[in-house]
């Protein structure tokens, strides 16, 4: 960075920085009053993977099912919204970082509400984030067994030990989880997440691919034969543009936890190579375009595969008409493994609310550091080993704790820390956010009551 770009930042002495001043969004964010070198962070490339990593998950399995319920010009506006959102949300967040000076979640609430803010910032990412935890272990747990069984031949008898959830479980979490937990900076988690991009660049292929192995009308005896062509006449096999129903309203809480990363963005902004707004901005940006394509991508020829019949899982329904087609064993092994390496990404700002909760503003302390990633990390293992569905377990507190950190929070932060006029149109805009991000959670909130309603 350049003198002059030096001499456009002023610091004050109690550690904040004017806000005039701070117009530039070229200026960093992290600036000392001395002005001294920053040390070497992570890269542009690393910080778009580590931010695609956190928004990518297990989520991308169930948009193409999102999608047969919205239509695919439904699906698309709607997916258009909620990551436009997600975006405004993530320049709000920013905006408030380069008004106060403040480099994380649980700042911005203290500034915001004092006390009482930090503790509920703190304590929706804990919640949320092991929730997240929690689901995706126990993803790990039912699905791994079934991956490796595929590809035995024959498969064997009885149950040993590699086919035991639990037992691969509990070998994921100490051989895999906890060395990337140990990490303390998030920007180490670089090129683990390259590889789980590639991982869900993997299945995006495969889905599009596997479009023309699956003949439509879908075979009634679940086997997919050569003879068997596509029929583009049938009334199954016309793609719908818009569809509404009861099951419309699972779709942009589906979309809403698909673009959740907002637990991740600071610390990742915190680490990243001379950190300045823009720049953080443009990673956010970068990261949510792409991961966009790659849902919409995967949803569209998810959706064009099934129809109407497509599964909330994508995978499964490749299980069933597809059993031993290799490409399909590998993807799905691949989705795990991309399950995998986002867990100590989701567990890093957890971890971090945590000590903060803990121990408020200290000086990092390894003995801290490793006692708080053992217990978070056991109990995620607990969690998922012995509650029999830890989806619906965390359904009601993830549907409410995702909307508060995507929409609900950056839009009470800037309304009480700005000092915009409520008419301007940051001001009303941070309003309309809020509003959605409450609209978003009671949707959620009473369609997983509806659910357990009528499986009851």
């Amino acid at each position: 960075m350049s003198q002059n770009d030096h001499s456009n930042v002023t610091v004050q002495t109690n550690g904040t920085v004017q806000a005039e001043e701070r117009d530039n969004e070229s200026t960093p964010l992290l600036g000392s009053a001395t002005g001294t070198q920053e040390p070497t962070g992570a890269s542009f490339s690393s910080s778009v993977f580590n931010l695609m990593n956190a928004i990518m998950g297990s989520g991308i399995l169930g948009l193409a099912y999102a999608m047969a319920n919205t239509g695919i010009l439904g699906f698309c506006v709607l997916l258009l919204l909620v990551s436009g959102l997600a975006s405004y949300s993530i320049h709000l967040l920013l905006k408030l970082c380069d008004q106060t000076a403040i480099t994380s979640y649980e700042g911005l609430g203290f500034q915001a509400f004092q006390k009482p803010g930090k503790i509920m910032v703190a304590s929706t990412i804990v919640i949320q984030n092991t929730g997240a935890m929690s689901s995706y272990m126990f993803i790990i747990k039912t699905e791994l067994p079934a991956a490796i069984s595929s590809f035995l031949s024959p498969e064997p008898s009885g149950n040993p030990w590699y086919l035991q959830g639990g037992v691969l479980l509990l070998l994921v979490m100490v051989c895999v989880v906890l060395p990337l937990a140990m990490l303390p900076k998030i920007g180490f988690l670089g090129y683990t997440s390259s590889i789980a991009f590639l991982f869900m660049l993997f299945f995006t292929t495969v889905v599009v691919i596997k479009k023309w192995s699956i003949p439509c009308p879908l075979p009634q005896n679940n086997t997919v034969t050569a003879s068997q062509s596509n029929n583009s006449t049938d009334p199954e096999c016309i793609p719908k543009l818009f569809v509404i129903s009861s099951k419309s309203a699972y779709a942009i809480p589906t979309m809403a936890y698909s673009f959740l990363c907002h637990t991740a963005v600071l610390p990742i902004y915190c680490e990243l190579h001379r950190p300045t707004k823009k720049k953080m901005q443009n990673v956010a940006n970068v990261g949510i375009s792409l991961s966009f394509l790659l849902y919409l991508v995967s949803a569209l020829f998810g959706y064009l595969t099934f129809y109407g019949h497509v599964d909330s899982e994508l995978l499964l329904g490749y299980g069933h008409y597809l059993p031993h087609d290799e490409l399909v064993m590998s993807v799905r092994l691949a989705i795990l493994l991309a399950v995998v390496l986002t867990v100590p990404l989701i567990h890093f700002p957890a971890r971090k609310a945590a000590l903060m909760l803990i121990r408020g503003d200290r000086p990092f302390s390894w003995v801290n550091h490793v006692a708080v990633t053992i217990v978070l990390l056991a109990v995620v293992l607990l969690l998922a080993i012995y509650v029999p569905d830890i989806r619906n377990v965390f359904g009601v507190v993830g549907s409410t704790t995702s909307t508060c950190l995507l929409f609900v929070y950056p839009g009470l932060f800037y309304l009480r820390i700005s000092e915009d006029p409520l008419r301007s149109p940051q001001a009303i805009s941070a309003v309309a956010l809020v509003v959605f991000g409450v609209f978003v959670g009671l949707l959620s909130l009473c369609v997983i009551i509806v659910t357990w309603a009528q499986g009851a």
